[in-house]
């Protein structure tokens, strides 16, 4: 079965968990967009470990780990992740793949997405890890893969191409010195000597192994409302986050897709800027964001807290084709006497039911919301559906009825065993 993993909010939702839980039933694991602005958090046997780029499922003995065309990758992070599973006791050898045609992150883009982010009268709370840039030099088709590393001449070429028009906007728009050829080429030479012997037809390999009837997941980076059409534009990143890219950023035909899992945090949270209709009020969100350690893996920014909204989740499970649903960090609502969930938004009289994409609208729009009474009870050991408390199960059936997909996973704490499946 080949299974898509899709965050349903502004990414964050604790896919990283349920990949690691579900990677140990499959043959591959596939990271398909995005690139080291993610983050995704594992614990497994007692130790914390946090990906970038390499796939969580990496930490399964004998299960293969792919990295997609559509990722941007920055090889120095890359080795460094590399390297710090080999200290760790990992073994990967044969294990991780790498598109030879996913782009790469360079020094200028990483400086450029600073820059510009400086300029902004609007931020976009980007994390500056060139991300945004790399996506633009690939649309712009002066990209530079993984796969001209591996050729010098093609490599000088490229680089010397880039710079003669970078070094020229860095120095007349930003009064930036610009870049030298010479330190970027040895260096990212250096970098493909190293990763030469992970590059593969990642393309390849995953469609004979569909054919071989293995099974494979998707991992998804972000959350749906990052993703570059359909999120909050412009605070969103710069792929297709949603299911779609899976298959764009690996070359598996969308008819090969047997089922997509969304994941959703009991909550909802988002780092940077943009639009958050059911956001809290400062002191409860200080409150929620110690309570739930709310910072972000890649950067350690404090998130932003507020209610579940289903309007956002109902429209990413539609734009997702999502079957089933993981809700996360359930153990975070312990001990709160009220929760609320959004059902719609008011917005100058008028109520949406469904999720405008005008921005004004968005920003400017009032939660309606739907209160239900909470519980005491720790949940963090319970292990059971049935061993929930009452409230606890009313919430999580008033979810189902109000997005119509059936929640099959319940997280009541960081571990694997903190788990509730249905």
């Amino acid at each position: 079965m080949n299974i898509v993993i899709v965050g349903t909010q502004w990414g964050d939702e604790g896919k990283g968990k349920v990949i690691d839980i579900l990677s140990e039933k499959v043959d591959y694991i596939v990271r398909y967009q995005g690139g080291s602005n993610a983050g995704h958090t594992v614990v497994a046997e007692g130790k914390e470990y946090i990906f970038h780029l390499i796939p969580s499922g990496i930490l399964h003995k004998g299960k293969v780990c792919c990295i997609g065309n559509g990722v941007v990758i920055d090889p120095s992070m890359l080795i460094k992740e590399i390297k710090g599973l080999s200290s760790a006791g990992i073994n990967i050898s044969g294990r991780l793949k790498i598109s030879p045609l996913a782009h790469v992150i360079l020094p200028y883009h990483k400086i450029l997405d600073e820059l510009r982010e400086g300029k902004r009268a609007n931020k976009i709370g980007t994390t500056k890890r060139g991300i945004g840039p790399c996506y633009s030099d690939k649309i712009n088709r002066c990209g530079i893969r993984m796969i001209d590393l591996l050729s010098p001449s093609v490599f000088k070429g490229k680089l010397k191409d880039n710079l003669k028009e970078k070094n020229e906007i860095f120095k007349k728009v930003y009064g930036h010195a610009g870049f030298v050829f010479s330190d970027i080429y040895k260096e990212y030479l250096n970098y493909g000597r190293f990763l030469r012997s992970y590059l593969f037809n990642v393309t390849y390999l995953l469609n004979k192994a569909i054919d071989d009837k293995k099974d494979i997941l998707f991992e998804g980076a972000q959350g749906t409302f990052l993703d570059i059409d359909f999120g909050t534009y412009p605070f969103v990143t710069s792929s297709s986050a949603t299911s779609g890219g899976a298959c764009t950023g690996t070359g598996i035909s969308p008819v090969k897709i047997d089922k997509i899992i969304g994941v959703a945090k009991a909550y909802s949270t988002r780092v940077g800027e943009g639009p958050f209709p059911t956001e809290f009020d400062d002191a409860f969100a200080q409150f929620m964001r110690n309570k739930g350690h709310e910072f972000g893996a890649t950067t350690g920014r404090p998130r932003r807290c507020g209610w579940f909204d289903s309007v956002m989740v109902r429209e990413a499970i539609l734009l997702n084709g999502i079957s089933q649903l993981a809700i996360m960090k359930m153990d975070i609502l312990d001990g709160l006497k009220n929760i609320k969930m959004c059902t719609g938004y008011r917005y100058k009289g008028k109520i949406f039911r469904q999720l405008p994409y005008d921005a004004q609208v968005l920003s400017g729009a009032r939660p309606v919301y739907q209160n239900m009474p909470g519980w005491s009870q720790n949940t963090s050991r319970v292990r059971r559906y049935k061993d929930l408390p009452v409230n606890a199960k009313s919430y999580l059936s008033r979810l189902e009825d109000s997005l119509k997909v059936r929640i099959s996973m319940i997280s009541v704490g960081s571990s694997r065993k903190d788990t509730i499946f249905i």
